[in-house]
C-alpha cells in the first residue's frame, strides 16, 4: 500500500476514474425549479422515476453536510474526493422537497447526512444500476432495475472486523496497481468506513471492493472489512458502474 493511500484507505478496503454528469440521461431529466416560496424542489417528468438519483458537486463549489434537514453542519466537502475523483453522492432519500439524504465517508459514522438542494452547487444524473452485497452468502450482485446482470463470489470481513452493513455509494474508481499488488487490478472505493479495525491496525479505515492475489479469498470471511473480488469482475464493474452508484450491504 502506498503511503499516500494509508491516510484514507487500507486493506479494509483501497488512475482516478472520471465521471461526467448531465441532467439528461436515458431514464429522464432531473429538473430544479424555484417556486414562489423560495424552496428548490427536485422533480422528474415521470410519476415514478426510474433509477437512483446521483448528486454531483459542481466544480469550484462546496457543499454543506447536515446532521438532519435544517440541522447543524457536520462538514463541508468540495467537488473532488481525497483521491481526486469527481464527488458523486448517492441519494438514498428526500424530505420536504429540498433535502437529500446521502452518504459520505467518515461523516457521522456510516449514517446518512443531508444536503440542501436549494443551496445550489449540484448537478444530477440517474442510474438504474445497484450493487447488492449479501454478507451471509458472500456474494455481490449487480442489478439493472430488477434484472441481475452479474453475480460474483467475494471475500468479506472476518469475525472481529466484519464488513459494515448499510446503504453506501461508489466514490472512486482506482487503479489497484498504483497502490499495491495486494489490490489486484482495480479498486471501487465506497462511502463507508470500518468502525471495527483489527487490533494493531496501522492503515486507514475506508471500505472498498478490490482485487486480491489469493483466489482462495472468494466465498470466505478473510478481510479486515473490504470485499475481495476477481479481476475479471472488477474490470467489468469499472467499465459499467458510474460514480455515485448505490451499494447496499446486508448481513
Amino acid at each position: 500500500m502506498g503511503r499516500a493511500l494509508v491516510a484514507f484507505v487500507s486493506l479494509v478496503c483501497l488512475a482516478v476514474g472520471a465521471a461526467t454528469f448531465s441532467p439528461t440521461t436515458a431514464v429522464g431529466r432531473v429538473v430544479l425549479d424555484r417556486p414562489p416560496d423560495g424552496w428548490t424542489r427536485v422533480q422528474d417528468p415521470r410519476p415514478r422515476p426510474l433509477g437512483h438519483l446521483i448528486a454531483a458537486v459542481r466544480p469550484g463549489r462546496s457543499l454543506a453536510l447536515h446532521s438532519r434537514p435544517f440541522g447543524r453542519v457536520l462538514a463541508r466537502v468540495g467537488a473532488r474526493t481525497p483521491f481526486g475523483s469527481p464527488r458523486a453522492l448517492g441519494v438514498v432519500a428526500t424530505r420536504h422537497g429540498r433535502w437529500l439524504a446521502v452518504t459520505e465517508a467518515g461523516v457521522d459514522a456510516n449514517r446518512v447526512v443531508w444536503v440542501d438542494a436549494r443551496a445550489g452547487g449540484l448537478r444530477y444524473a440517474r442510474t438504474q444500476l445497484e450493487l447488492d452485497v449479501d454478507l451471509s452468502s458472500r456474494t455481490l450482485v449487480l442489478r439493472r432495475g430488477h434484472a441481475v446482470t452479474r453475480r460474483a463470489s467475494i471475500g468479506v470481513g472476518r469475525p472481529g472486523s466484519p464488513t459494515p452493513t448499510g446503504r453506501f455509494a461508489v466514490t472512486d474508481k482506482l487503479n489497484g496497481s498504483s497502490y499495491s499488488a495486494a489490490y489486484g487490478c482495480c479498486i471501487l472505493a465506497l462511502s463507508a468506513i470500518q468502525p471495527n479495525l483489527p487490533a494493531g491496525w496501522s492503515g486507514g479505515n475506508r471500505v472498498a471492493i478490490h482485487g486480491t492475489p489469493s483466489a482462495s479469498d472468494f466465498g470466505r470471511a478473510v478481510s479486515a472489512g473490504c470485499m475481495h473480488a476477481s479481476d475479471a469482475d472488477l474490470r467489468y464493474l469499472m467499465r459499467i458502474v458510474p460514480l455515485g452508484t448505490p451499494v447496499v450491504i446486508r448481513q
